[in-house]
């Protein structure tokens, strides 16, 4: 994503707020992009080797602008990696933001914010998973009173609320609390953004929540 800006007034949104762009915007709802993430993460299980991308054709087409259908808010984790698990979704597809814990901080809110109003992206998916390093952090705390170092724990602050709220639940409680953050973090995303929730409102953008299974590949959007 290019942010470049000519002369002290200038940038990419109008000063009503509306975007500016000239980028060729996606003809995609909020469900048919929905159903074409559930489609290609059924190829992705079950056909994996139909995945497989033309980098070089698709590089040339994207290198001007961008079209994305989708906007995903996910982990860090190596192993999760949206544009495979969704069925080797191309360039310029899916507009991807990354942290661990897939938590919906300032700067994660500002990318949502950007993909959803300037690149028309009519989807915005939280994708948690199992076994994620940063929520089991955020168990440890809660669970065994864990005091961790750095700046991983602010980070893992954020997860903690979600964690309380499983402890003593039946089931896994690492694996509920997966789940509970990313309910918590699209909900957040509703309420820390105006530009989103009227964009909801007027049913441009499609909010939802999921959980990938490292083990199965599988990804079940959360009702």
């Amino acid at each position: 994503m290019s942010l470049a800006t000519t002369g002290t007034a200038a940038c990419l949104w109008t000063i009503s707020g509306r975007s500016n762009s000239a980028f060729a915007r996606t003809g995609l709802s909020p469900d048919e992009a929905l159903a074409r993430l559930k489609a290609g993460n059924a190829k992705f299980v079950n056909a994996p080797q139909l995945c497989e991308a033309g980098l070089r054709e698709e590089r040339a087409n994207t290198a001007g602008d961008q079209s994305p259908w989708a906007t995903i808010l996910t982990c860090s984790d190596s192993r999760v990696a949206p544009e495979l698990i969704f069925g080797g979704v191309g360039l310029g597809e899916l507009f991807v933001a990354r942290n661990a814990g897939n938590v919906a901080d300032t700067a994660v809110l500002g990318t949502i914010e950007y993909g959803a109003e300037h690149l028309g992206s009519p989807l915005v998916v939280v994708l948690g998973h199992q076994r994620c390093g940063a929520v089991q952090a955020a168990c440890d705390v809660v669970a065994k009173h864990v005091e961790l170092q750095g700046s991983i724990g602010p980070m893992v602050e954020a997860i903690v609320p979600a964690a309380k709220s499983q402890e003593g639940k039946p089931g896994d409680f690492v694996d509920n609390t997966v789940r509970e953050n990313a309910r918590r973090n699209a909900a957040g995303i509703l309420a820390g953004s105006d530009i989103i929730r009227e964009m909801v409102h007027e049913g441009q953008v499609k909010v939802v929540y999921a959980y990938y299974d490292l083990d199965s590949g599988m990804v079940d959007f959360i009702d």
